[in-house]
């Protein structure tokens, strides 16, 4: 006779990470429906093992809260699998023949894309060859990363983009053709349950301005009960300023279990190894040279203000320590209680640090959401040179300084410019607490952090980031 009565499970595992302490317990975790009923130690687990229903021993296997990956964007994600596969296309004719059937096969199109293309074995046997072929039909063919790809002169003019710029923001234009395509809702549902199968259970999604109301399709999901994921919303302004009115529509809109609208987000100054980091002294390399494009702080620092003032969060993205600087100072001048920020403003990335600063973020609560994972896409070697040569001197102390951050009490939580990487949490303590490179090379090891500081910031400070700290982060009874 089926009661409908929920089944209460007891976990037994010797690795039980509650994310209230940094170190992990041998014990176990009592689960009945979606509530955590309690969790002790080994010993602790004799009193209540007649009371569940069932009994499931993990042994060595870890038993965590649900990972937060804090900066994502499904639209770079999934670009690399929209359109025609160029995997195995090497020539400027082949590539012609599988566009000419893509067509053939999908009637009439507005536009082609694709994924896969080779840049570096493509031949090609005539100049423009897609702009001759194809004057009309904007064509653009993307490598695995995006970082570069084949098109032709309808494709520049209508989007905007070149093959030589062709990095995330510059294709907010084309974002708003293909999400709004048939297949979205599936390749989002896809989407997530790549992201579950990671571990993680919570994201913060960022979208160009308005998200080309790709929204609407997030809050389908979520009314169906097929939203497996929470999903902290934010708005990059990249095709035209901050958008309150928009911000405020979403706050409203977006108020259910799993979807929620955050505030904004904005990058500042790019790399370090362009030249495009700002820094507090000059490069090395480039004498008198803070930063080759000037970073316009009079228009970062009127949008936060008017974000806060509206009660929005802002997520700003740096680089180099003067951009880190230049942000504290814009943070310094929005509302606060008890001396800390109101609206938990955060600063992503942090790759080169100045200390003193980190101590002011600290104190004015200030979020950090670091790139735990982002040593695994250089060899050492490299980066050595790169810093040796732009920064000089011992600058390099400061880079990805956590154990700084940490020890100046600030909340630092983990992301991954997905698709830049994938959350991969093994390879996350290989890097931010072990300090390895892709090579096996270790570096800073001085500045990294402990498994359990880095495991908190992947679960309950990751939490804390999308204001969810009451009810999810920590395994704890309730």
């Amino acid at each position: 006779m089926i009661t409908g009565k929920k089944k209460s499970f007891m976990f037994l595992s010797t690795s039980i990470f509650t994310a209230t302490a940094c170190a992990p317990i041998n014990g176990f975790i009592i689960v009945k429906g979606n509530k955590i009923e309690a969790v002790g130690t080994r010993y602790e687990a004799k009193s209540w093992i007649d009371k569940v229903d069932e009994v499931i021993d993990l042994g060595g296997r870890t038993v965590a809260p649900g990972f937060v990956d804090d900066h994502t964007f499904f639209t770079g994600y999934v670009l690399r699998s929209m359109g025609i596969d160029f995997s195995g296309i090497k020539s400027d004719v082949s590539g012609v023949s599988a566009i000419r059937e893509y067509m053939s096969r999908n009637g009439s199109c507005e536009y082609i894309i694709g994924h896969g293309f080779d840049a570096e074995n493509f031949s090609y046997s005539s100049e423009d060859v897609l702009s001759r072929e194809f004057p009309d039909i904007p064509v653009a063919i993307f490598t695995a990363d995006a970082g570069t790809c084949w098109m032709n002169e309808a494709a520049r003019l209508k989007y905007g983009f070149t093959p030589q710029e062709c990095y995330s923001e510059k294709l907010f234009r084309l974002m708003r053709e293909y999400l709004h395509e048939s297949c979205m809702k599936q390749k989002y549902k896809d989407y997530i349950k790549m992201l579950n199968s990671r571990g993680i259970t919570a994201i913060k999604e960022i979208g160009y301005d308005d998200y080309s109301g790709f929204v609407s399709v997030l809050k389908d999901l979520e009314d169906s009960d097929s939203l497996n994921m929470r999903v902290s919303v934010l708005s990059q302004p990249v095709g035209e300023g901050i958008n309150i009115d928009y911000g405020k529509e979403m706050r409203e809109k977006l108020n259910g279990k799993c979807l929620s609208f955050e505030g904004y987000n904005r990058m500042t100054d790019r790399g370090i190894a362009r030249f495009l980091g700002e820094l507090i002294e000059p490069y090395a390399a480039k004498p008198g040279v803070t930063c080759l494009e000037p970073v316009d702080w009079e228009l970062i620092e009127k949008e936060t203000v008017e974000a806060d003032k509206n009660g929005f969060r802002f997520a700003l993205h740096c680089q180099g320590d003067g951009a880190v600087r230049h942000v504290v100072n814009i943070y310094e001048k929005c509302r606060k209680a008890g001396g800390k920020l109101i609206n938990r403003h955060a600063i992503t990335d942090l790759e080169y640090s100045n200390p003193a600063d980190l101590e002011r973020m600290g104190r004015l609560g200030v979020i950090a959401e670091i790139y735990p994972q982002i040593q695994s896409l250089d060899n050492k070697d490299d980066i050595m040179r790169m810093i040796e040569t732009n920064l000089g001197g011992d600058r390099g102390k400061n880079y990805w300084n956590r154990r700084k951050m940490q020890d100046s009490g600030v909340c630092i939580t983990c992301g991954t410019d997905l698709p830049l990487m994938l959350p991969d949490i093994p390879e996350s303590v290989y890097c931010a607490a072990g300090g390895y490179f892709k090579d096996g090379k270790s570096y800073n090891v001085q500045n990294m952090l402990t498994v359990g500081e880095l495991l908190t910031a992947w679960t309950k400070n990751g939490q804390y980031n999308c204001r969810r700290e009451d009810v999810l982060g920590t395994l704890e009874a309730g």
